[in-house]
């Protein structure tokens, strides 16, 4: 029995890493169809999103199945718990992939924002793939220092989202109304979605520490939890 319910928590481990594989490849699809205006690499994105939500349930399914009947304590369920929020937080990070990759295709065959913000959005896209990426990798194999890569990732796209506003608030911005708002809504979908990379890559921390760092404080990788 104790064989099967370690199998188990090796299943929700694995399927973690499958959603954040789609997820990063949603995100690198929806960058790509952001930055080159590209209506069919955005549908793709949109069209595939159902899959990632799909598998989320599945993993939150599997994850209430082995709460009711192995009844796990300590680490064991603090590993359970935690698949349920990362899940819910890699369920979301697909969801900001399609909201980009929908942008793209309302404002097709226009680019959604200005030649000036070309650069900054190609730059937070690129970001975004690599918090991905490196959640992917991380969700793996529990190299926490993979989690202080991931902050510092965030911590990049977290300026390039404040230079959007710094740049659609100036004087010089002369473009319509529908542009700011593009603008706006594409720079905060970029930056949750690295926030929802950290949050997850915290969780790992945790369950390998024991630590529970908030959102404004370091990652502490450096403890190890006793059980």
């Amino acid at each position: 029995m104790r064989e099967v319910f370690h199998q188990s928590l090796e299943d929700v481990q694995s399927r973690l890493v499958e959603i954040a594989e789609l997820v990063t490849i949603a995100m690198d699809k929806a960058s790509t169809a952001f930055e080159k205006s590209d209506v069919s690499l955005a549908e793709e994105v949109i069209e595939a999103d159902i899959i990632i939500d799909e598998k989320a349930v599945a993993l939150d399914e599997l994850a209430i199945e082995i709460l009711a009947r192995q009844q796990p304590v300590a680490r064991d369920l603090r590993i359970v718990v935690s698949a349920l929020r990362m899940s819910a937080s890699l369920e979301r990070m697909g969801d900001i992939a399609e909201h980009v990759a929908q942008l793209v295709r309302m404002r097709f065959p226009e680019r959604v924002v200005p030649h000036k913000l070309k650069g900054t959005f190609t730059k937070m896209g690129e970001l975004d793939v690599a918090a991905a990426r490196t959640l992917t990798e991380l969700l793996r194999t529990e190299d926490l220092a993979l989690a202080e890569e991931i902050r510092g990732i965030d911590d990049q796209i977290d300026a390039l989202h404040v230079s959007v506003f710094e740049k659609v608030l100036s004087e010089s911005w002369d473009h319509e109304a529908s542009a700011t708002v593009d603008a706006t809504l594409a720079s905060r979908f970029h930056e949750r979605f690295g926030d929802h990379a950290v949050s997850v890559a915290k969780k790992v921390v945790y369950l390998a520490t024991g630590d529970w760092a908030s959102h404004d404080q370091e990652i502490d990788t450096t403890a190890v939890a006793a059980d």
